[in-house]
């Protein structure tokens, strides 16, 4: 028999508003579920549970709300996300003692269908990293081996979901930091297009990049909790005013019909056998079924690691000057002026990747250096833009790798920064160019560990890329239960 916590959200929510099950019984399901795999993944930061029970037994007073899309269904967010009266740390000790007044919107909107807050995940330092390594707080591990990284930084959603401690979770994808633990994982992960869901109360990386989206066991769950999100802030002046969908209303498209664009510059480089089989698979299963693979090139995608690097870097180094140790944060108890101040609690507080990205990014800011660095890398960041146009043209979607290999050993790469960048080349191109992107498991290698594939829509194509996903989600073979 399925239990409760094991169910999709979709699932969930039908059964709650039939009143198969209460919405008390479901929470103390996904909270018993916590308390057992907590000790062995690590995928949360902070559990609400009391708050939860309470909340979640109101509700049953109160009967079932249909016009809620959420009602009673628990999620979690990333611990980015300003949730009012909770601790949120971004991962970092200066931010460790730091609990806001207010709310994200994401948060508002969740609570304003019905959802339960039932938890805040664990991440790499201000979303800084693959690995969820460099958390100040926990090392997520993944739940299908315990000995490898879950990905970054939205590794703790990521795990949580896959191991069934929440059926669905928000995170935020900077350069795929939903989509690549999504894939090692091996649950579904959307990226929206840049401005479809605001970012105010989120804790900003970089400020032209992030974005927040839905991770899931299932591609209709995403769908429903984009639609719960999506829409324009007056609070956020980079959120969008282009109408939404109805991104949990969604119909299967018929294979014949669909071309995908298969650019060569993702495809073609050099893969871990096991992520190789599952890919060349499922090339074959997509031609099987009918949809068209069309052959493309993106030749500015070889430049993308770099480009990156130096816009998030340098909005980074800009985002954290905020945290100087006299606002809020953590403030040094040793100093003898205002400088040392300033030195002393960035030095205590920030951990050894952040630093690296704030020293990178002041350099390319600096005089002498903002032409050759960050304005050069502003332009090719257009012309890659112009590469995802093109390829789009004459085509429905692009398909794509998530990672060329799978969820590696813990401490693989963490004191080789340079090559862990390499590995973000699939995933951080999408955010250079603003679009959406759905990252969905396409089969077990033979190590028995995820493989992911990646969508890639036009701007604001969020319900095509989705629908697309329940196709690929149908033809792919369904993974197993985590190990956990």
């Amino acid at each position: 028999m399925t239990k409760l916590h094991e169910l999709s959200l979709e699932e969930a929510r039908a059964g709650l508003l039939k009143k198969d099950f209460k919405v008390l019984e479901l929470a103390e399901s996904v909270l018993s579920r916590i308390e057992e795999v907590e000790p062995k993944i690590r995928a949360c930061l902070e559990v609400f549970g009391e708050e939860t029970r309470k909340a979640a037994a109101a509700m049953d007073e109160a009967g079932p709300d249909p016009s809620k899309k959420l009602w009673g269904v628990p999620v979690s967010v990333k611990d980015v996300f300003l949730v009012k009266g909770a601790p949120t740390t971004a991962g970092s000790r200066i931010l460790e003692n730091y609990v806001p007044g207010y709310e994200a919107t994401v948060v508002e909107k969740l609570r304003e269908e019905g959802a339960l807050i039932v938890a805040k995940t664990n991440l790499d330092e201000f979303a800084m990293g693959s690995s969820t390594e460099f958390s100040a707080y926990a090392t997520t591990k993944n739940p299908r081996n315990l000995e490898r990284v879950p990905g970054g930084s939205s590794g703790g959603a990521a795990a949580g979901v896959t191991a069934g401690e929440f059926p669905g979770a928000f995170g935020t994808d900077t350069g795929g930091s939903i989509r690549q633990p999504a894939a090692l994982c091996g649950c579904v992960g959307l990226k929206p297009t840049y401005g479809r869901v605001s970012r105010y109360g989120i804790i900003a990386y970089g400020s032209s990049l992030d974005q927040a989206g839905p991770l899931a066991r299932k591609v209709k769950d995403t769908g429903i909790l984009l639609a719960s999100v999506a829409g324009p802030d007056p609070r956020d002046s980079t959120s969008s005013s282009v109408k939404t969908d109805d991104y949990a209303d969604l119909a299967e498209p018929d294979p014949g019909k669909l071309t995908f664009a298969i650019p060569k510059e993702f495809w073609e480089g050099t893969f871990d056998p096991n992520v190789k089989k599952v890919l060349d698979r499922a090339l074959d299963l997509l031609k099987e079924n009918g949809v068209a693979l069309k052959p493309v090139s993106m030749p500015r995608i070889g430049y993308s690691v770099a480009t990156y690097y130096v816009l998030a870097a340098s909005e980074a180094s800009t985002n954290l000057a905020r945290y100087d140790g006299v606002r809020y944060g953590h403030r040094a108890k040793k100093y003898d002026d205002l400088l040392s101040l300033y030195v002393n609690s960035r030095t205590e507080g920030f951990g050894k990747e952040v630093k690296r990205r704030i020293l990178l990014g002041t350099f390319a800011l600096s005089s002498g250096y903002y032409d050759a660095y960050f304005k050069k890398a502003a332009k090719v960041r257009r012309l890659i833009r112009e590469d995802f146009e093109k390829a789009l043209e004459g085509a429905d979607l692009i398909l794509a790798p998530v990672s060329s290999i799978p969820a590696w050993p813990f401490g693989a790469f963490t004191d080789d920064p340079l090559t862990q960048y390499q590995l973000d080349v699939m995933t951080l191109p999408l955010n250079l160019a603003g679009g959406p992107g759905l990252s969905l498991p396409a089969g077990l290698g033979d190590d028995g560990l995820p493989v992911g594939v990646q969508l890639f829509g036009k701007p604001f194509g969020e319900k095509k890329l989705l629908e697309a996903g329940l196709l690929l989600e149908k033809i792919f073979p369904a993974l197993p239960a985590a190990v956990v």
